[in-house]
């Protein structure tokens, strides 16, 4: 389990260290692992680290200290070391005077030549986007395609909610130091590297899944196990409109787990066209007993929201955990009372603009705030779908799922996703756990789907994801 901490926190946890080291120690500390990754960088691009150069931008305060004494280390191991003082009266001066005792030497931006460059310009301490200077330093970076290491945090990039105002510093690795920050998941980072160095820290309530995670929570048939005991899922989806939002919901619960899935609507004759091994029937009273409902994908136009209506609310009249999505989130914006009141688990799957419908406002730069609020407004666990997904439970953890790229970006792609969070309810997981989950697994099932295009060579799309599930789930 990953767990993300804020500045506060870090520091918190820091201070009783610093007490007891000798002064300075533990930015030696820091910078070694700094140093130890960059050597691996440099060797991975370039083949090794002598005779290559190196130039650290360096800020004031401790997070330039890492930078120099990073630098210096490099310059011991036969790098040719340079760098850019933002603000030479603010300097650390200890680091200063080692880097300038190996050799370093001090310029007044970035060489073209130089292999690699150390964003050293702010930490976990820093706010809003890059200062002028250091932003025309970096603009020349980018333009030179200079490779960045970012010390702790990209700079520029807020270290709380990973929004991006204003110039910043675009890294290809970032090493961080002894816990990671919700940065780190929020933001892109490049690829993010922790460094161990001494930090006694708790658990936190800002979490996010593993590989291992996901394989040690997603059902798997016991010896004992049959249809009915691992699960079985009631799907409210679909219309003569939109069939299709019924397939792909139905199927993608299908291929979630081994159990077994119950379909109602208009759609049946399309979905058991695709999934034989459904059970499904016109109306949610006739489809018999099950143990979560996901409705709302593709359940109304104009003309059938009568029909779409019902459904909702037969789902959320019931003792079950109910998953609400997409035409579904809509009524519920309407008839917020629906949700608010129930006992039962309710799990709420908006995009942006959906959530703007709920909340009366779009989420914003800090977006793991705003799902707490939604959560707790509504008493209900809510999935903010983006890029990176927020799932928040009511006065409980929030999980962020950082997908990695955007492939999930696609028609039909969101109505996959409730399908399998639908399943992992049935089967009993908590609501954050199974919607944390099916977030991991739909993408990476995604990604599957972009290199593996199947016939007619498209890189992805709905439907690819759902048949891809099932491999993303024996990668875990």
């Amino acid at each position: 389990m990953r767990h993300y901490y804020s500045a506060d926190e870090i520091r918190d946890a820091e201070a009783p260290l610093l007490a007891s080291l000798p002064d300075g120690a533990l930015m030696r500390r820091a910078a070694y692992g700094l140093a130890t990754e960059i050597i691996r960088e440099l060797t991975d691009r370039t083949g090794g680290v002598a005779g290559h150069r190196v130039c650290a931008v360096v800020g004031s305060g401790d997070n330039g200290g890492d930078a120099l004494w990073a630098a210096t280390f490099l310059r011991r191991r036969g790098a040719s070391a340079r760098a850019v003082l933002l603000n030479p009266e603010r300097t650390h001066p200890k680091a200063l005077a080692a880097f300038t005792r190996a050799g370093g030497r001090i310029v007044e931006k970035v060489p073209a030549a130089t292999d690699l460059v150390i964003d050293g310009v702010v930490g976990i301490s820093g706010s809003g986007p890059l200062r002028p200077r250091a932003a025309e330093v970096f603009a020349a970076v980018d333009d030179a395609g200079i490779p960045v290491v970012a010390v702790d945090i990209p700079s520029g990039i807020d270290v709380a909610t990973g929004a991006i105002t204003g110039p910043a510093v675009h890294a290809a690795l970032t090493v961080t130091f002894g816990g990671l920050k919700p940065v780190h998941a929020l933001a892109d980072c490049g690829r993010v590297v922790l460094v161990d160095i001494g930090l006694d820290l708790p658990g936190t309530d800002l979490l996010g899944l593993a590989a291992s995670d996901v394989a040690a929570r997603w059902p798997v048939p016991g010896p004992n196990d049959d249809k009915y005991t691992q699960g079985v899922t009631g799907v409210l989806a679909g219309s003569s409109t939109y069939p299709g939002a019924a397939v792909l919901c139905t199927g993608a619960a299908v291929a979630a787990t081994s159990g077994m899935v119950r379909y109602a609507g208009s759609a049946h004759a399309e979905v058991l066209s695709h999934w034989p091994e459904v059970i499904a029937s016109t109306t949610p009273a006739a489809a018999g007993r099950v143990q979560a409902w996901v409705v709302g994908p593709g359940l109304g136009t104009s003309d059938e929201e009568a029909a779409g209506a019902a459904a909702l609310w037969f789902a959320l009249e019931t003792d079950l955990p109910v998953l609400v999505d997409a035409d579904g989130l809509t009524m519920v914006a309407a008839h917020p009372e629906l949700v608010v009141n129930r006992r039962a688990p309710t799990v709420l799957t908006p995009h942006a603009g959906e959530f703007a419908r709920l909340a009366g406002a779009p989420p914003g730069h800090d977006r793991v705030s705003a799902c707490r609020k939604l959560a707790d407004t509504f008493g209900a666990t809510v999935l903010l779908k983006g890029n990176v997904t927020v799932i928040a439970d009511p006065d409980g953890p929030v999980y962020l799922s950082p997908a990695g790229q955007s492939w999930a970006a696609t028609a039909g792609s969101g109505d996959v996703l409730s399908g399998m969070i639908g399943a992992l309810l049935a089967s009993g997981l908590a609501p954050a756990e199974a919607a944390a989950a099916a977030a991991f697994v739909h993408a990476r099932a995604a990604g599957l789907s972009a290199v593996d295009p199947g016939p007619g060579g498209a890189p992805t799309s709905a439907s690819r994801i759902l048949h891809h599930i099932r491999a993303a789930l024996a990668a875990l």
